[in-house]
C-alpha cells in the first residue's frame, strides 16, 4: 500500500501560483483530501512509519493537522490532542501549555499549545503533520512534550523538505521528500 499511496500522492500534487504579490508557489494538497482512497490510506501509512512504538496520543498542529491527526490516531490505536496556534478564533477551555516556535518557513514566530490537562507523564506522543519545511511548530511541540514529562516517539509527515539536522532532531519519517515531488 505504501508505494501505491506515495505514487498517488505525487500524481495528485500541484504547485499553485497564489497571485500578485506572492514571491513563490504554494503547495495544493486539496486533491489528497478529496480522493477517498488516499484519505483512507493516510492514517495507516503514517502510523505505519512507527510500527513498534505504540503511541498513546497523536498531536498535530492546526489547521490541516486537525484533519490528519485523527486519521493517524485511529490507525495507531491512540487518542488525538490538537495543537492550537495562539491568536486564532478557536476558544480554548481550561489551562493551556504554550511554547514559542522558532521562525517558520514564512519567518513568523508563533505560540502553539495543547490542553495542559490532556498531556503528561505516561503518554507516548507521536507528532503528525502534512508538510515539514523548517520544523518550527514541531520543535515547539517537542519541547511541550518533554516539559510535560511525556515520552516523544517521533514525527510522521506526508512530505519532508527540511534539512537533515531538523529531521534527525524530530525523529522524522515521511511518505514523500522534496525530490519526489514535481518541480515548482
Amino acid at each position: 500500500m505504501g508505494d501505491v499511496l506515495s505514487r498517488r500522492l505525487v500524481e495528485l500534487f500541484r504547485w499553485v501560483d497564489p497571485g500578485p504579490g506572492s514571491s513563490h508557489l504554494v503547495s495544493d494538497l486539496s486533491a489528497w483530501w478529496r480522493d477517498p482512497e488516499v484519505l483512507a490510506g493516510l492514517g495507516p501509512a503514517l502510523a505505519g512509519l512507527f510500527p513498534a512504538d505504540r503511541p498513546t496520543v497523536v498531536i498535530a498542529p492546526e489547521v490541516t493537522g486537525l484533519l490528519l491527526g485523527p486519521l493517524v490516531a485511529v490507525a495507531a490505536g491512540a487518542g488525538f490532542l490538537p495543537a492550537y496556534k495562539d491568536g486564532g478564533e478557536r476558544r480554548r477551555v481550561g489551562p493551556m501549555r504554550w511554547a514559542e516556535t522558532p521562525p517558520d518557513y514564512r519567518g513568523r514566530q508563533l505560540r502553539i499549545g495543547v490542553d495542559a490537562r490532556r498531556l503528561g507523564p505516561g503518554d507516548r506522543v507521536l507528532l503528525a503533520d502534512d508538510w515539514v519545511a523548517t520544523g518550527a511548530q514541531l520543535d515547539a511541540l517537542h519541547r511541550l512534550i518533554r516539559d510535560s514529562g511525556a515520552a516523544f516517539v517521533g514525527t510522521a509527515a506526508l512530505v519532508a523538505t527540511c534539512p537533515a539536522p531538523v529531521a534527525g532532531r524530530l525523529r522524522l519519517r515521511a511518505l514523500l521528500t522534496a525530490e519526489q515531488l514535481p518541480e515548482a
